[in-house]
C-alpha cells in the first residue's frame, strides 16, 4: 500500500498561479545539459504541467508523459497542453516497465512525501541503465529575506511545522544526496540554485501569492485545525508579506538543492 501523503499547499489557485510560471530555465537549470531530441522522459508531480510540455519541447520527438496524483490537475495540464501526454499516477508505484525512460524529472516534489526514499527506488526502477533521474527540492530553512519582519518569521515556522505534521520534510533540499544513495542511485552530482525576487513585479507577484497562501488554502486550514495559528494571525501574516512587497529595498531568496542521480 502506498502512503497516504497529505500535500501541504493544497490545489487553490494562488499554489498553481506558482507553479504555472515555472519552466525548465527557472526551475530545472540543472537538467539542461542532459536534454536532447529523441529522449524518453517522465515528469513526477507535473502539477499543471508547464515544466512538462517545456521539456517536451526540448526533447522532441522523444516519448514525454506528465504525472501526478490528482485528476483534477492532470485534467487542466491536458487543457491547457493538449500536445503532451499527461497521466493519474502514484510516484510510489509508476505505471510504467522497468528501465523505461531515459530521464526521471521530479520538481518539488519529494519535500510532501513521507516516504521519499520510496519514491526514489521507483523512479530508479522505471529509468534506464544508462538515463538519469533529476531531482530539484527547495530548503525552507535556507530560505532568506529583508527586511527581517517577525511575522515573516512566524510564516516560516508555520509551515515548516504544518509541513513536518504530514511527515513531509520542509528542508529535503540538502537531505536529497543521502536519499538517493539509500535508494541505490551509484551516482550522485550535487548542484544548487535559487528564485531571487526584488524588482517591483517579482515582489508583487511572490508576495501576493503568499499573502493568498496563507489565508485561503487548506495550508491555511492545516495551520488552524492544528492549533499552530490562529485565523488573526495568518491575516497579520498576509499583511507582512504585501508589507514586504511594497518595500523597494527588499528581497526574497529562496534555495534549491538539485541531483542528478544515475543508476
Amino acid at each position: 500500500m502506498s502512503p497516504d501523503d497529505t500535500y501541504t499547499h493544497g490545489h487553490a489557485d494562488s499554489v498553481l498561479r506558482s507553479h504555472r510560471w515555472r519552466t525548465v530555465s527557472n526551475s530545472a537549470p540543472h537538467l539542461l545539459p542532459v536534454l536532447r531530441a529523441g529522449l524518453d522522459l517522465l515528469d513526477v508531480g507535473c502539477g499543471p504541467g508547464t515544466i512538462t510540455a517545456d521539456l517536451a519541447a526540448r526533447v522532441a520527438p522523444g516519448r514525454v508523459v506528465g504525472m501526478d496524483r490528482s485528476p483534477e490537475v492532470i485534467a487542466s495540464a491536458t487543457a491547457d497542453h493538449p500536445d503532451v501526454s499527461f497521466v493519474v499516477g502514484d510516484v510510489y508505484a509508476l505505471d510504467a516497465p522497468d528501465a523505461s525512460f531515459d530521464v526521471v524529472h521530479a520538481h518539488q516534489v519529494l519535500q510532501h512525501l513521507s516516504d521519499p526514499v520510496a519514491a526514489l527506488r521507483e523512479m530508479h526502477r522505471v529509468c534506464r541503465p544508462d538515463g538519469v533521474v533529476a531531482v530539484r527540492e527547495s530548503d525552507y530553512a535556507a530560505f532568506t529575506w529583508d527586511p527581517p519582519d517577525p511575522e515573516l518569521d512566524r510564516w516560516l515556522d508555520v509551515y515548516r511545522a504544518v509541513a513536518r505534521g504530514n511527515d513531509a520534510d520542509p528542508d529535503a533540499g540538502r537531505r536529497l544526496k543521502g536519499w538517493a544513495r539509500l535508494a541505490g542511485f551509484g551516482s550522485v552530482s550535487v548542484s544548487c540554485s535559487v528564485w531571487t525576487f526584488s524588482t517591483p513585479d517579482e515582489r508583487a507577484w511572490w508576495g501576493g501569492l503568499w499573502a493568498d497562501r496563507v489565508t485561503d488554502t487548506t495550508l491555511a486550514d492545516q495551520a488552524v485545525a492544528g492549533g499552530l495559528a490562529t485565523r488573526d494571525e495568518l491575516a497579520s501574516i498576509a499583511s507582512a508579506f504585501h508589507r514586504w512587497a511594497a518595500d523597494d529595498t527588499a528581497v526574497f531568496i529562496v534555495p534549491s538543492v538539485e541531483i542528478l542521480a544515475r543508476p
